[in-house]
């Protein structure tokens, strides 16, 4: 689902934040010493002597012959990798991934990825895209790419993998852990169009806001959903769907704020240990594109006092998180839904060269109210358990402090242990009830008559009673509490 100092730099390349990867330091047996750096950032002489080593055991030694390039460059991915999960060294390929990624157009089956204990796992399919279309879910775990496994494989070589040219094939074979079960999917590559906001007028005044990711056309797509639903009559209510959001540009994160929020309030902020990694940023327009502050300046001027319902599950990360974080501190918007994903980590991309580059963590995300993202997540204000994209619950899921050397937030805490019967009759009992109701819907259309948390949202916009709902929830009850069309 990214950021550096947004203002003196180009915005598009220097902030980013997101979960997974859509796709360090230089290595260098010559070391110069930056003479402004302090004390502490001494050359560790003794372990760079053992580096050398080692790098020349391998050169001479290995059974066969390994250039340069690739010997240094698996140094420093090894490294980079071994920090947190979004760290990661960029190679000439996962450089250009980065870059297509910003416009929202790339060839491949349309599902960000990332990382769990050594294999690859997917974030959030992408809505109208065709692993979203075969069925591949959040937290499906992807064993296999065209037949190789890829225990082992950085997130990085199994974008490479994946991705293609539009009309060939790929095959996948993942797990799935809540029903402990394998799937083949043979897929199509296509030319992945994001289209950031699917919006919808319910009806007359209410608008629906699907957000699948936040990208260069994100604040202009929104503006022009708000424009067209005011020409039609007032607005009264917007539901803002981030659910299973992986998230993206910061830039359009604070532009999608700054429609709902005053003039000049507080986004979010960040700290951390380099020069200049202490930054606000507020609803004042300060750090978007031209082609954003222009969208940005057209939104109707109701949209700042409108009711305003936020959707989010624990695929919501990143831009999302601090646009739900930020609305919810200014008590500018409801949070309904569950628990957020918990990434409030920051990514720079730091170019090495003209084609290679290291993104690496160096910040941590802070709502307006000082409440660390990180590992905690926003929690909702309603506290609705959601059906996921397919229709089926899944019995855990899978979020920022579940991963493997992820990094610890500040405000994170253990959750206490799960009062469940784990008897083995109790689990066959529950993968049972998991794999009948995956098969009760195909597909899950945002924003339609299924959709028991889209119907809340009306009805918290309307004024009438919210029904909280359960993992046991029914089809039946779901769709009672759903306002007729």
């Amino acid at each position: 689902m990214k950021s550096g100092k947004l203002a003196n730099a180009n915005w598009q390349k220097a902030a980013w934040v997101g979960v997974g990867a859509t796709m360090g330091v230089a290595l260098s047996l010559a070391i110069t010493v930056d003479a402004n750096r302090d004390a502490k950032s001494a050359i560790p002489l003794d372990e760079l002597r053992t580096f050398s080593e080692v790098f020349a055991r391998v050169k001479n030694d290995y059974v066969e012959p390994i250039s340069d390039k690739k010997l240094i460059e698996s140094a420093i991915n090894g490294m980079v990798s071994s920090l947190d999960p979004h760290s990661v060294f960029l190679d000439e390929n996962a450089y250009k991934d980065l870059q297509s990624a910003t416009t929202g157009k790339f060839g491949g089956i349309g599902a960000e990825i990332g990382s769990e204990d050594g294999m690859v796992k997917v974030i959030a399919p992408i809505d109208d895209t065709p692993a979203a279309r075969a069925g591949i879910r959040a937290g499906d775990l992807i064993v296999k790419i065209d037949d190789e496994s890829t225990r082992g494989l950085t997130v990085q070589k199994a974008v490479e993998r994946i991705r293609g040219n539009p009309g060939t094939s790929v095959k996948l074979e993942v797990f799935r852990k809540d029903t402990r079960t394998t799937h083949n999917f043979a897929l199509t590559r296509e030319e992945i169009k994001i289209q950031s906001v699917k919006a919808k007028v319910i009806e007359p005044g209410l608008v629906h806001a699907r957000i699948r990711t936040f990208s260069e056309t994100t604040v202009p797509d929104l503006s022009k959903a708000l424009r067209d639903a005011e020409a039609k009559g007032p607005l009264k209510g917007v539901v803002l769907d981030l659910r299973s959001n992986p998230g993206g540009v910061l830039g359009s994160a604070i532009g999608m704020s700054a429609m709902f929020l005053p003039k000049d309030s507080l986004v979010v902020y960040t700290e951390g240990r380099i020069e200049g990694s202490k930054n606000r940023y507020y609803a004042n327009r300060a750090g978007m594109s031209p082609r954003a502050l222009e969208a940005l300046s057209q939104v109707p001027d109701s949209a700042k006092s409108v009711p305003v319902v936020v959707l989010t599950n624990g695929g919501s990360a990143s831009a999302s998180e601090i646009v739900a974080g930020a609305l919810q501190d200014h008590k500018r918007a409801t949070v309904m839904g569950t628990t957020t994903f918990g990434k409030g980590s920051v990514q720079n991309i730091i170019p090495l060269s003209a084609t290679s580059g290291v993104k690496l963590t160096t910040q941590r995300y802070y709502t307006p109210n000082g409440r660390s993202i990180q590992g905690t997540g926003i929690e909702p204000d309603v506290l609705i358990e959601q059906l996921t994209f397919d229709g089926v619950m899944s019995p855990k899921t899978t979020r920022e402090k579940d991963l493997s050397r992820h990094l610890v937030g500040k405000d994170e805490k253990k959750d206490a242990a799960p009062d469940e019967d784990t008897s083995e009759e109790a689990q066959d009992a529950k993968l049972q009830k998991v794999r009948e109701d995956q098969k009760k819907l195909k597909g899950f259309d945002w924003g339609n008559e299924k959709d028991f948390l889209f119907a809340q949202a009306l009805n918290q916009l309307k004024g009438l009673p919210v029904v909280r709902s359960t993992i046991e929830a029914s089809a039946t009850s779901a769709k009672a509490t759903v306002p007729a069309k």
